[in-house]
């Protein structure tokens, strides 16, 4: 037999290679040393990192603005280009000054206009044919899937490919938002600025998010639905560390357009009285009928998709193919085309009849759902908020003719109808609800805001799975968190979960001994992991039943001097989270858990299966059904005579 090599580093001792990892060798000259103790500590809510990732975050707000201003200029030069046949409305002495979007609705091409945006789409198919297929798409479900699957990384290529083939797309006509596209150029840049530094997964994903939100904001003046568009939609998380940087971001972007176009509401719309009771549930019915149809919108998008995918023709003919119907309906009805801001203003402000809101609702519905269906480039929050407004509006009147003592708004009502769509749809429902009073500016909308996207919620959550966020990468195999709640193994100590009634070897024990007491098979001598204390009661280390046992360590060998690694404990108060880390970066299953006041003192054992266990109580809160208070009589049995 040999005896242990002493003269190898700790932690490469053969008991450790040899032996199993499930318990934790320790060092016997433990002391009150925690740093020779490999223990987790309690820490700040944040690291230094933080201040790196938020100044990178500042520097990000400002390229993301920047960058939606660029796509919105290109936009606009492609649409005065393709419609009017000149640019003067956008660069020269006659451009029109501020934050605009030409629309298309004022050409004078008559038929030919069926044509232009098929040339669009066209172009957008050959750059995702030669270019990158992930351009396809409205930019959201794609950046929550690099999020989720690949550690943010966002291929270098897209920080260009998705605005440009956003551009031909949208300024020939396409029947789309810019939001998307801009979310998702933002995006790209945080991605490409967390590969070329040394950062960790978690810190690109901020940054990720980060430059998101910055073009959403940017574009809409609109920091705070932009940062909680993050949480809800990027992040799946809220915690300091990536909170502080997307609100800077956020911050940044929004300060720029406020310094370049002023700090106007994007969607201005005439003051508004705070609406009675009976309106007020008038808007959650509007809601809840907006619900209704925001789940028949997410499955429409995803039918023509699948429809598409029949065609016995290459992918890349398919947006033009799109793109060519939704020219013809724009032939009908000129105002689907574009982005269509100018609608969303006329919407909230009231100067849509019966009529219009009508066919211009149904025919950009028809319009948007093909075009985008088909594959091509483009956002889907602008084209929502035309569907959800228009239908708003329409049961606003529907609500006034037949009940007309409410007084309905038909601002708030196709304002409420707006923003129940979007969170109907995508279930970011405090996005919808504070991006709606951000970009009007209205505080008399909030609460008809709130109880409208609320009833839209219930809605899409009792009637479908997946979102139109979510339900194409889905259908990938990606799996999206779809609830975010605190950590609850974060909520419970050590000193609650862990195994204290616990049997533990003296390091003076020969191996003799101990496997003579192996061998007798009583109940304590069943764990796999046993502790080692010295003579004074410190802890030395614990030691794995298949170590005790292994035929390389002569019996004459004592119990402590097989112990050679230095020790991985936990205190009593930190909590199964940390511990559950703990185990993982070292590579064990069960520590070694120390009084909080005398940190060599012995207090138990944490198991992984400890850590499981305590998940009971979790699931007994969420799945037992119980009354505590009871009412009413109870009989009591009849006393003897």
């Amino acid at each position: 037999m040999t005896n242990p090599d002493t003269s190898k580093p700790p932690g490469q001792a053969d008991v450790r290679t040899v032996g199993s990892t499930d318990a934790l060798p320790v060092a016997p000259a433990l002391g009150l040393s925690l740093d020779a103790a490999q223990m987790p500590r309690k820490s700040t809510l944040v690291t230094h990192r933080i201040l790196l990732i938020s100044v990178l975050a500042i520097a990000l707000g400002a390229l993301a603005a920047w960058a939606a201003q660029l796509l919105m200029f290109m936009i606009n030069v492609i649409t005065d280009l393709a419609f009017y046949g000149r640019v003067s409305d956008v660069i020269g002495p006659t451009a029109r000054e501020g934050s605009f979007v030409l629309s298309p609705a004022g050409n004078q091409l008559g038929a030919w206009v069926i044509l232009i945006p098929a040339i669009g789409g066209l172009l957008a198919g050959i750059m995702a044919r030669w270019g990158s297929r992930a351009i396809q798409g409205h930019g959201i479900p794609e950046a929550m899937e690099q999020i989720l699957t690949n550690e943010s990384n966002i291929p270098a290529r897209m920080t260009w490919l998705k605005p440009v083939s956003s551009a031909f797309a949208i300024g020939t006509g396409g029947p789309f938002g810019a939001e998307g596209p801009i979310i998702s150029t933002g995006g790209a840049l945080g991605s490409l600025l967390g590969q070329l530094l040394h950062v960790t997964a978690n810190e690109r994903k901020v940054l990720l998010a980060a430059g998101a939100a910055a073009g959403m904001a940017a574009v809409f003046g609109a920091p705070v639905a932009s940062l909680v568009l993050a949480v809800e939609l990027l992040l799946f998380e809220l915690r300091p560390r990536s909170l502080i940087p997307v609100a800077l971001a956020t911050v940044t972007a929004v300060g720029i357009r406020y310094a370049t176009y002023g700090a106007a509401p994007v969607f201005p719309m005439p003051n508004v009285a705070e609406p009675g009771g009976m309106a007020l549930i008038s808007f959650v019915l509007i809601g809840a009928v907006v619900g209704f149809a925001s789940v028949w919108v997410t499955k429409a998008v995803y039918g023509v998709e699948d429809l598409f995918a029949k065609l016995p023709i290459h992918w890349m003919w398919w947006p033009a193919i799109g793109a060519l119907i939704a020219g013809f309906i724009g032939w009908i009805e000129p105002r689907t085309l574009g982005v269509g801001y100018d609608n969303i203003d006329a919407l909230v402000q009231g100067h849509f009849g019966l009529t219009v809101l009508l066919s211009f609702g149904a025919l950009k519905f028809i319009s948007w759902v093909i075009a985008l269906g088909s594959g091509t480039s483009g956002g889907t929050l602008a084209p929502l908020f035309m569907i959800g407004g228009s239908l708003g509006a329409v049961v606003g009147i529907g609500i006034n003719h037949w009940l007309p003592g409410i007084h309905v708004n038909m601002g708030i009502a196709a304002l409420v109808g707006m923003a129940a769509i979007f969170a109907g749809s995508s279930r970011a429902l405090l996005t919808a609800v504070v991006f709606a009073f951000e970009t009007t500016r209205q505080p008399a909308a909030l609460l008809p805001l709130l109880g409208g996207c609320t009833a839209a919620y219930l809605i899409s959550a009792v009637m479908m799975r997946n979102t139109i966020m979510t339900e194409k990468i889905a259908r990938r195999g990606v799996r999206v968190p779809s609830e975010y709640a605190a950590d609850y193994l974060d909520q419970v100590t050590v000193g609650t979960a862990c195994a204290r009634d616990v049997f533990s070897l003296r390091a003076d024990q020969t191996l003799a001994e101990v496997r003579r007491w192996l061998s007798e098979g009583a109940p304590e001598a069943q764990h796999q992991g046993f502790p080692v204390v010295d003579a004074g009661g410190k802890v030395c280390g614990v030691l794995t039943r298949r170590s005790l046992l292994d035929p390389q360590w002569h019996y004459t060998l004592t119990v402590g001097e097989l112990v050679t690694r230095p020790p991985v404990m936990v205190k009593e108060s930190h909590s199964l989270r940390e511990a559950a880390d703990h185990m993982v970066a070292e590579q064990v299953g069960r520590l070694v858990v120390v009084s909080q006041t005398a940190p060599h003192r012995l207090v138990g054992i944490l198991t992984r299966g400890d850590i499981l266990s305590a998940h009971a109580r979790r699931l007994r809160e969420a799945r037992l059904k119980d009354r505590h208070i009871k009412l009413g009589k109870h009989r009591h049995p009849a006393s003897p005579a």
